[in-house]
């Protein structure tokens, strides 16, 4: 990524199956963050101070996790997945036809792990057992979703979640998301599953790539249903 704050719409036009009823503003937040003069001054404030509290809590989160996974504490930190993070603010006009399109096509999130905050208004559904399940807000709670670099890293110990959003005819609907691991690194190394997690009976599942590769494959196949994550998978011989 080169700009640090991009606004967009229906990013994925010519690659989703349906249109995304929804605005973007996007802010690359760390390891490098915009001058405090490219914030727009309506939200330079929030942007700046959710983002300070949203990586603290990271930290905490990614030790959780690394533990989750028999690891020490520091194994997924270190590994860097707490370094970048971007964060993008969704609005939802009101739908006057909200059956005909949806927010968000169905998808999972490129990212290690993605944090969600919604407002009152709702609308998020997660795939379980084949079926769609409203995922309800909560006052001042987070949604986190395991995004599919982890589900990568973790050789399917962690998978990454299916969702989309519904359209409503209330609104708008604001939601601020935090991404963690999505491209910003131009470096060379290779993420793939994590060796300590490996032995004879449950080999790599999945090949290794670059972030720069993945986050690419990624944004070139959109929100059209399904995973890239399938594209890196190792066939049996």
């Amino acid at each position: 990524m080169t700009k640090k704050v991009v606004y967009n719409t229906n990013f994925d036009l010519y690659s989703s199956p349906a249109a995304n009823w929804r605005d973007t503003i996007l802010f690359h937040m760390a390891p490098d963050p915009p001058e405090p003069e490219q914030l727009p001054i309506c939200c330079k404030d929030i942007v700046t101070e959710f983002s300070k509290e949203i990586l603290s809590f990271a930290d905490s989160l990614f030790g959780l996790l690394s533990e989750a996974l028999g690891l020490s504490s520091n194994h997924l930190k270190e590994l860097g997945c707490a370094e970048g993070v971007d964060v993008a603010y969704n609005y939802y006009p009101p739908c006057p036809q909200p059956e005909l399109t949806l927010g968000a096509t169905q998808h999972t999130d490129t990212a290690f792990i993605a944090m969600l905050v919604q407002d009152h208004i709702g609308g998020l559904q997660v795939l379980h057992q084949n079926h769609w399940v409203d995922v309800p807000p909560m006052s001042q709670g987070l949604v986190v979703n395991i995004g599919n670099l982890l589900q990568v890293m973790s050789n399917d110990k962690f998978t990454s979640v299916e969702h989309r959003v519904l359209l409503k005819g209330a609104g708008p609907r604001v939601t601020a998301i935090a991404f963690f691991g999505i491209g910003y690194t131009s470096n060379s190394r290779l993420y793939g599953p994590i060796e300590e997690l490996l032995s004879e009976s449950d080999p790599p599942k999945y090949k290794k790539t670059t972030i720069q590769d993945f986050v690419a494959g990624a944004y070139k196949q959109g929100l059209d249903g399904t995973s890239f994550v399938q594209l890196l998978k190792l066939t049996d011989d």
